[in-house]
């Protein structure tokens, strides 16, 4: 582990003690649950934000697509076709995915534009098919996924740190893995090197579809309800959790292991807050700021001592 993750660690675990004095509440059991529930989700997410960052682009599209994702499996789920629900909601993720990639990676429109586009897409998508109203009550087998345990930990959790084995093996191990930190470091000369430069990026942005799908599958398994609103913050919030990991916006550097730790980070500072009662407008400012110096810090530390 590098010191910039060190370093990160550090922050997590000051913001841990200034909320655990000030609010008892904080180092409850039940308190503490909440916040690896809430920031193994947003990891989930974030991994995919990750992956496309890493590539020198992003993907705004990932609440959207957590959300038509999980309506379309909703339908299924409410019948008890728990595998078959799951399933088509992890295919419309990476459908959704497909077509992102395919749209930057052949036909040339920015990440920008592509993704945006996807983001209302999927989002008109999701409201047309249910009409803007909820699906609700699934079997308690699916609903497991985002409430149960396994040996006292919760199933996000454990479902996240698999993920997160995976992933960590996949972006270190694998041809795909440097890829692209090649493509998102120097695009040209990673063409000139003979990487697959289009194909690269076509996968990033599909596993960037399906673990939306996926983390979209977890929400409502917790909450017992799909919605087409759900996941609205959830692109901002992955890329605040990829930068303060140590992503940058260039490209070519950061790893998932900094977005796991900025996943946390985000969490503990959400949850202290609302414990704290403090005013949502001014908890959008304190996540602004956040994101800002983690930033600055971040351009700071690359100067000195160059990449992570």
């Amino acid at each position: 582990m590098s010191f910039y993750q060190f370093s990160r660690i550090g922050v997590l675990l000051l913001l841990m003690a200034v909320f655990s004095v000030m609010t008892r509440n904080f180092l409850t059991i039940y308190n503490l649950v909440n916040v690896l529930r809430v920031g193994s989700l947003l990891a989930i997410v974030s991994f995919g934000m990750t992956i496309t960052m890493i590539t020198g682009g992003f993907d705004l599209s990932v609440g959207s697509v957590a959300a038509l994702s999980s309506c379309i499996a909703a339908t299924f789920l409410v019948r008890g076709q728990i595998i078959i629900g799951s399933l088509i909601g992890m295919l419309v993720g990476s459908l959704c995915g497909f077509v992102n990639g395919v749209l930057i990676s052949r036909i040339g429109l920015p990440h920008f534009v592509s993704t945006w586009g996807m983001m209302n897409v999927a989002r008109g998508l999701a409201l047309a098919y249910t009409g803007g109203l909820s699906i609700y009550g699934f079997p308690r087998a699916f609903r497991w996924l985002g409430t149960g345990f396994l040996l006292g930990v919760p199933a996000p959790v454990i479902l996240t740190a698999l993920i997160f084995a995976c992933l960590a093996w996949v972006t270190r191990r694998t041809t795909f893995g440097r890829s692209i930190y090649a493509v998102g470091a120097n695009r040209t000369a990673a063409r000139f090197s003979g990487i697959p430069v289009a194909r690269t990026l076509l996968e990033a942005y599909l596993l960037s579809g399906l673990l939306s799908g996926f983390a979209g599958l977890i929400f409502i398994a917790r909450v017992n309800a799909a919605e087409p609103v759900i996941g609205e913050l959830f692109p901002l919030d992955a890329i605040a959790a990829s930068v303060i990991g140590g992503t940058p916006f260039s490209g070519g550097a950061g790893g998932i292991a900094g977005t796991l730790i900025g996943a946390m980070i985000i969490a503990v500072l959400q949850n202290g807050l609302n414990l704290l009662r403090v005013s949502s407008y001014w908890q959008v400012f304190v996540s602004g700021l956040v994101i800002v110096l983690a930033v600055i810090v971040d351009m700071v530390m690359r100067r000195k001592a160059g990449p992570v």
